[in-house]
């Protein structure tokens, strides 16, 4: 399992990469220019990166046995835990995996330096704390515009569960 957790991992980053060197063709590259104000805001190095948590969330132990209502209002709790870590934020990017034989769920990127920083945030989330998912932390170093992504996706969501 951790073979393929940190195959996963690298093929996270290997397509955040990718994405990012598809984006800076020769042509976008002339018109883009440093924007020293905006990179101290978002944390980044002088490559444009930043230290994050990856938060991979895997099936728990008591994810089958909590059903109806409760199992409705602990996902409830689970968005609104979402929406709050990214108005704080502290949260990059999130959503859920296809179906899969790993048991994986989900992933948060988190933007906090340290896996206790990460763990403590985690431990804030209903499913979580119910036991229907356990997380799984390792730190991650990417692209510091990924701050932006909720703001972006503010402005291209109709809706918002």
């Amino acid at each position: 399992m951790k073979n393929f957790t940190f195959t996963f991992i690298i093929s996270v980053f290997v397509l955040c990469a990718g994405l990012s060197a598809v984006a800076q063709t020769p042509e976008t590259t002339k018109k883009l220019k440093f924007d020293e104000e905006l990179a101290k805001k978002l944390g980044a190095d002088k490559f444009g990166m930043k230290s994050y948590v990856l938060a991979i969330l895997k099936t728990g132990p008591k994810d089958a046995v909590i059903k109806g209502t409760e199992r409705t209002e602990l996902f409830k709790g689970h968005m609104a835990n979402i929406r709050r870590l990214a108005a704080e934020n502290k949260l990059a990017v999130a959503g859920p995996f296809g179906k899969n034989d790993k048991e994986f769920r989900g992933l948060f990127i988190l933007n906090v330096a340290t896996l206790e920083e990460a763990r403590k945030l985690t431990d804030t989330d209903p499913v979580i704390k119910a036991g229907m998912m356990i997380v799984e932390l390792v730190p991650w170093y990417g692209s510091a515009a990924l701050l932006e992504t909720n703001r972006i996706h503010e402005t291209i969501a109709k809706e918002n569960p």
